[in-house]
């Protein structure tokens, strides 16, 4: 998938994420999602690529960068709990889909349940990645 297209269906599909909003505190030249004032996904093209960023599983995380040549390390995040999303390969837009609704569901399950849009155990279904 192209850079373009790879960060249109991520935002895309953030738009139907409950309590979702986007911000930019670091500037024009990243968009920061968050739900509940806790970032789940950020988008940018500073690296020279267009790039998508989003929480994941250490485990889920290790698994998918064996498995997509476009999976790498957070750019500038955690590189355990964060991955980046690269243009130009093998990422459907179901996978996609899935890796922008797993970040957004590990960051609601760590919220305090009167602040959470969703049930997360209700909302959607976490799969394994």
């Amino acid at each position: 998938m192209q850079g373009g297209t790879l960060q249109q269906h991520a935002r895309e599909r953030v738009g139907e994420l409950p309590g979702a909003e986007l911000e930019h505190p670091f500037g024009p030249g990243w968009e920061v999602f968050k739900v509940r004032g806790k970032v789940f996904m950020l988008i940018t093209e500073i690296t020279g690529e267009s790039i998508v960023i989003v929480k994941a599983d250490p485990e889920d995380s290790r698994a998918l960068r064996q498995q997509h040549k476009d999976i790498t390390p957070g750019y500038h995040m955690n590189k355990q709990h964060w991955i980046t999303l690269n243009p130009g390969g093998d990422l459907h837009e179901s996978l996609i889909d899935d890796l922008v609704t797993e970040s957004y569901l590990l960051v609601v399950e760590n919220l305090p349940r009167a602040k959470r849009p969703v049930d997360p155990q209700l909302f959607g279904h976490r799969s394994g990645l």
